[in-house]
């Protein structure tokens, strides 16, 4: 066992001994089927283009269910956009129909689902440049009520706001959000964005999200943090269009940000199956291309690199999500080819690596198991709920917590 696969056991499996009874009776030596029914860590991925499949509004619905499944097939966390300029560009009429519907439809299904964001400089709405900043501070308090509110028991975490290292300093073009922030500072502005989340949804997971990964940002959670202001997880975004990070950098950033005693989310990664990014570009917006093609060497590294990025963050014990930024080639950010599925719907090797990892790997796929003698089943699996099988008869169990555990569950 590797380094990193040990650690990946030791932080993430249970070694469990289930006591199992049939009709009030140990089920001794008897054959059962187990299998992971859900994982405790969160395997994300955005879920903003099956939003029109949810509301059964698709141009070609048959494709749409493709994508459904193929994005159940590995996924257990949905990441949806609330971008203020998208979401209310006519003030007074947000689009919360329509987003409950899609975050109705993860929910059902068992799957967690994560609003991004509820204040960013970038795709904000036009309409607040017709306010003054204390008007634009009112109209964003009262946006991040509403939201929270209306989706409270839908969406229950957050990434309050974005990118707030670079907000009083964005140059790129004006907007209210960027005016506010100059005007009232970093560590007042979040404040009173988590202030307003934290009223609005005691209960929720709220979290500081950022691309900066330099000491810009460790001095922006410091000062955060030394001013009382409550979060819940810090996100690290990990767009990663100029080449993998690798292992140590990768772990140096975990190192840096986990010394702050919270969760980590790894909230937006990308790995590209083509050309990279050339190093020289600063802001990855300003690289545009008529054409970025998937190749197939590069979809072999992308599903390389995958693998390993995702076997780093398992085995750090602060890490509890990772959310893949766009399942699909057709309509990522800036037309690379940074999905794990191909534009004509087939998926490539990193689709095929990381289904293998989460429900292989990671997973117990149905597996035939007896018992011993006095009804215990022996297991050990990763963190998560778990049903046993029995002759048309079902249990159902978690393990919640790494180690050795004793449990019991009764067969219905």
């Amino acid at each position: 066992m590797t380094e990193t696969s040990g650690r990946i056991a030791r932080h993430r499996t249970a070694d469990a001994r289930v006591a199992l009874t049939l009709d009030g009776a140990p089920l001794a030596s008897a054959e059962v089927v187990v299998e992971q029914t859900r994982h405790r860590f969160l395997f994300g991925c955005i879920g903003f283009d099956l939003i029109d499949h949810a509301n059964g509004t698709a141009a070609d619905p048959e494709r749409a269910a493709r994508d459904a499944e193929l994005w159940e097939g590995v996924f257990n966390f949905a990441t949806l956009p609330f971008y203020w300029g998208r979401f209310e560009p006519e003030r007074g009429r947000p689009d919360t129909e329509r987003l409950r519907t899609a975050a109705r439809w993860f929910a059902d299904r068992g799957h967690p689902v994560k609003g991004h964001p509820l204040a960013w400089h970038t795709v904000t709405a036009d309409w607040l440049l017709d306010l003054d900043n204390e008007a634009i501070a009112r109209a964003q308090v009262d946006r991040i009520r509403r939201e929270v509110a209306d989706f409270a028991g839908v969406i229950d975490m957050w990434d309050v706001i974005n990118e707030v290292v670079i907000m009083p300093i964005f140059d790129k073009y004006d907007n209210g959000i960027t005016r506010l922030c100059r005007d009232i500072g970093r560590i007042p502005m979040v404040r009173m964005v988590f202030d307003a989340a934290r009223e609005a949804g005691p209960n929720a997971v709220l979290l500081l999200n950022d691309f900066d990964m330099s000491a810009a940002y460790e001095c922006l959670v410091e000062g955060v943090l030394e001013a009382g202001i409550a979060i819940d997880a810090l996100g690290l975004q990990s767009h990663m269009h100029q080449g993998y990070w690798g292992e140590e950098k990768t772990e140096a950033v975990l190192d840096r940000f986990s010394r702050y005693g919270l969760p980590i989310h790894f909230t937006e990664t990308t790995l590209v199956s083509g050309e990279i990014m050339p190093p020289e570009i600063t802001d990855l917006n300003d690289y545009q291309v008529d054409s970025w093609p998937s190749t197939p060497e590069g979809e072999a590294r992308q599903a390389d690199e995958i693998e390993r990025h995702y076997r780093t963050l398992l085995a750090h014990p602060s890490v509890e999500a990772v959310t893949y930024w766009g399942m699909h080639d057709a309509g990522m950010w800036l037309g690379a080819p940074g999905g794990l599925v191909r534009a004509d719907g087939t998926p490539k090797p990193s689709y095929d690596r990381l289904h293998r990892l989460v429900n292989t790997e990671w997973g117990t796929p149905p597996t035939a198991v007896a018992t011993d003698a006095d009804g215990l089943l022996r297991l050990t699996g990763f963190l998560g709920d778990y049903r046993v099988t029995h002759r048309g008869r079902e249990a159902a169990f978690t393990l919640a917590e790494p180690g050795e555990v004793r449990l019991a569950a009764a067969l219905d």
